[in-house]
């Protein structure tokens, strides 16, 4: 197998881990369409170059986070089939993590869209 041929099968798994993440994984629908929601408000608001990176980067590392909190999830399900403490343990920091980084991103949003709505009303 040729290196070219291992490296585009692997973003073919890459893919096919985003379309299982959303297909299966409700909390990946749901921040992904918050996602685009706000790229199209920040097209809207005329978001500057340094308001896009913040803007981009703030969804991106929540979705990399929903998608390693279910893969750690799925891998603890894998190995402990049953209630275990450790397991519950594994899962509930990994959905921490996932809960502080769209907080975080819900206070960028507040910084970033706040702002540049309320001059338009007022």
């Amino acid at each position: 197998m040729s290196k070219a041929h291992s490296t585009i099968e692997s973003f073919g798994y890459a893919f096919d881990g985003i379309k299982t993440a959303f297909r299966k994984e409700p909390n990946f629908r749901i921040h992904s369409s918050v996602g685009v929601a706000a790229i199209i408000l920040a097209g809207v608001l005329g978001f500057n170059s340094y308001e896009w990176i913040i803007l981009v980067f703030t969804i991106f590392l929540v979705l990399v986070l929903e998608l390693i909190n279910t893969s750690l999830e799925t891998l603890v399900d894998l190995v402990s089939p049953e209630i275990s403490e450790k397991a519950k343990v594994a899962k509930d920091v990994s959905a921490a993590a996932v809960f502080l980084t769209t907080t975080f991103a819900a206070l960028v949003g507040v910084f970033l869209f706040l702002p540049k709505i309320l001059k338009l009303v007022i």
